[in-house]
């Protein structure tokens, strides 16, 4: 009956909404200040405040559930009949998707400290929802690919790096901005992109080729051009290929269905078939792979950023939950195990920070020492944090006990997010490689991390121990692939090591280096050794907008 109530609702936390992520985010903001020079440090934190602001508004996080709730869906065909290729999304996927481009998440490339803010805006923005980020980090960074033809260059680089987004598929003359896509991996071959079959035929005119071939994964099709690789008269060659010709027409470009992926389900990825589709050639042929190189090394960069920002939000939700939640007589973030657990969660995600804005850092010196420390930390960056995103994800979902486990809690989401950008630009095993193949032929790059390490020599005898054990590795060939991923590992810990040593609090650093490189935990979260300030790191992680 009406009016009749059986029970009370407490106990329950209040939503995490209305609230800045990037002033909420202790080591995010001081990361984007560390890292900016001072001329320019207030306006980067105030145009990052304000993508914050509304990443935390109710709004503009139930877009994120819409987009989700409401997956795209592919039209092959219209009403009449003809192959039209176009896939329809919800309208809340292009408002976050405008949203993204107007914040600059593609525009990192002629701005002062242009990576490091996008780098910052881009953690930030996975956290309302990871699948727009994936054109956002194509059309990013198909800019040095580019750059490889001038002239390729000087006609695209102004739309992509725009801060309009223009939904509508006409002639990208006609577009004040645009998006990019990536086509490389084919069902025979996947990472291994030299054995692709897709064929380009040379044309008249200079540089234009037709293809004929397929894609088994193409990211983001309704984009508005993409990077191709296929085999031309000289070898595997990159080319552009515009999804809307100069003249109006439709390129061919034959969309043969929709992944139903495990997670990322706003966001379309297709099988793409080429039939006599029309390309250009980007760089010279043969070198496909040297041309798109700089690509794939940008968007393995937003690999290691998206998933510190999936790490960031379960954190913050796991400990947002156990500050208002009470069990056993008290608040359980003040519980001594649950204090472990979430301290724990706390220190992956920091120094998934600390190091991915490190390296956004180096992409804005551009000088030879932070290339030649880009070659050797990216790869392994990625490969380390990536791994580390599922298992936090996990864990953090499982703070919030069976409410974690409800969709509208939006931890499900995050677990199905995390595995994405692991297997994503190279799955662990091609990271692993990719180390050793840099190790072999670019001795500067070793160089430049053993230099980035050491700035921290002398100041934690457990971080110096895990240097030398490093060493020792390197010291070690014989059999070295095998032993790639425990090198890989090493090597990304004693980076994220130097830096919170250098930069974190005391007690973050304490415990990282106690746990990670002075092995003293077990093997699953909440397994800190005593005596560390567990109190602090948890406090430092919490949203600090939150009124608790």
């Amino acid at each position: 009956m009406a009016g009749i109530s059986t029970h009370t609702v407490a106990n329950q936390p209040p939503p995490l909404v209305g609230y800045d992520l990037f002033t909420a985010d202790r080591a995010l903001l001081e990361a984007v200040g560390r890292h900016t020079a001072a001329e320019v440090v207030d306006e980067v934190r105030d145009e990052l405040s304000v993508l914050g602001r509304a990443s935390g508004s109710a709004q503009v996080q139930e877009w994120g559930v819409q987009a989700n709730e409401h997956p795209p869906r592919l039209r092959t065909h219209d009403r009449y009949g003809h192959r039209i290729d176009e896939v329809e999304f919800h309208p809340a996927w292009h408002r976050l998707l405008g949203k993204g481009v107007g914040a600059g998440l593609t525009g990192a490339w002629t701005r002062p400290a242009g990576h490091v803010r996008r780098a910052a805006g881009f953690l930030i923005w996975t956290q309302v929802e990871a699948g727009n980020c994936c054109p956002l980090s194509m059309t990013h960074a198909a800019v040095p690919a580019l750059r490889t033809d001038p002239g390729l260059a000087a006609e695209w680089e102004p739309r992509l790096t725009s801060t309009v987004y223009d939904r509508q598929l006409r002639p990208p003359g006609q577009k004040p901005g645009a998006l990019f896509g990536m086509a490389m991996t084919e069902k025979q071959g996947g990472s291994d992109v030299r054995a692709n079959t897709t064929g380009a035929r040379p044309l008249a005119e200079a540089g234009t080729y037709t293809l004929t071939g397929h894609k088994w994964f193409c990211s983001a099709p309704m984009s508005d051009g993409f990077l191709v690789l296929a085999q031309a008269p000289g070898g595997l060659t990159c080319f552009l290929v515009p999804r809307v010709l100069a003249d109006g027409t439709r390129n061919v470009f034959l969309l043969q269905r929709l992944k139903d992926k495990l997670g990322n389900r706003a966001n379309a990825s297709a099988e793409v078939e080429f039939d006599g589709t029309w390309a250009r050639r980007v760089g010279e042929e043969g070198r496909g792979v040297r041309t798109i190189i700089e690509m794939v090394a940008a968007t393995r960069l937003d690999c290691a950023l998206g998933s510190a920002g999936l790490m960031r939000q379960a954190v913050a939700q796991a400990i947002h939950h156990c500050t208002y939640r009470e069990a056993f007589g008290g608040r359980l973030v003040d519980k001594p195990l649950m204090r472990n657990v979430l301290a724990d969660l706390a220190l992956e995600s920091e120094a998934a920070t600390a190091l991915t804005l490190r390296l956004a850092a180096a992409y804005d010196d551009g000088g030879e020492q932070e290339r030649a420390f880009l070659r050797l930390a990216v790869p392994a960056a990625k490969y380390w944090i990536t791994k580390r995103c599922t298992p936090v994800a996990v864990e953090a979902a499982e703070c919030l006990g069976g409410n974690g486990y409800v969709e509208e809690s939006g931890l499900p989401r995050l677990v199905r997010e995390s595995p994405l950008n692991s297997v994503w630009e190279g799955a662990g095993n091609v990271q692993a490689l990719d180390v050793l193949r840099a190790l072999q032929r670019e001795p500067g790059a070793l160089d430049a991390c053993l230099t980035e390490i050491g700035r921290a020599h002398g100041a934690d005898h457990r971080l110096d121990r895990a240097v030398k054990d490093l060493f020792t590795e390197l010291a070690d060939l014989e059999g070295i692939e095998g032993r790639a991923r425990r090198l890989v590992e090493r090597l990304a810990l004693v980076l994220q090591g130097s830096l919170l040593v250098r930069y974190a609090p005391p007690e973050v650093a304490d415990a990282f280096c106690a746990s990670r490189l002075g092995g003293d935990r077990g093997a699953s979260f909440g397994t800190l050794p005593s005596g560390l300030d567990t109190a602090s790191v948890v406090e430092r992680a919490r949203p600090v907008s939150d009124p608790a």
